[in-house]
């Protein structure tokens, strides 16, 4: 037997196939962008396509009424002004850029759902300052995508147990 035959008999994998997809999470919040269930069809690259068509204003404003927050937050965590995105009609297709923001967005408060059991509750805890984020609330860090992450790892600890 020559040294590649050893070779590749001793590199051989005998597992079965298997997917390892969780759709609750996509699913879950890309209803939440939609008001839509996808159902199993719904993948990431579903909400790629999502985002790369850009969204109507009707599903920003629809999201940010889920999720509670008011047109001037909306509006401040975009980077749109006030007035510009109050001018769009309805079915008005806003900017990738915006549309990527809601997704954002939606992810967020699907994990943080998760995180904290209800909407309701994590709804509470993004307006209520804390020393965590030096007596801002969370919700006043999603400008920036800087902020996006430390509320996400702030979501693992509190998860994980690690209130520090």
């Amino acid at each position: 037997m020559s040294y590649s035959k050893k070779h590749i008999d001793k590199n051989e994998v005998h597992e079965p196939m298997a997917a390892y997809i969780t759709t609750d999470s996509v699913t879950s919040f890309y209803s939440l962008l939609t008001g839509v269930n996808p159902g199993k069809a719904s993948s990431d690259f579903d909400v790629l396509r999502l985002a790369r068509q850009g969204l109507p204003k009707k599903v920003l404003t629809t999201l940010a009424q889920k999720i509670s927050l008011t047109l001037q937050e909306l509006a401040g965590i975009m980077h749109i002004n006030e007035r510009t995105l109050q001018r769009y009609d309805d079915d008005t297709v806003v900017k990738t850029e915006y549309a990527e923001k809601a997704v954002e967005l939606a992810r967020l408060y699907t994990r943080g759902q998760e995180v904290f059991g209800s909407m309701d509750k994590f709804k509470r805890w993004m307006k209520t300052p804390s020393h965590v984020f030096k007596g801002e609330a969370p919700v006043s860090l999603l400008d920036t995508s800087i902020g996006f992450d430390l509320v996400l790892r702030e979501l693992g600890r509190i998860e994980h147990g690690v209130f520090a």
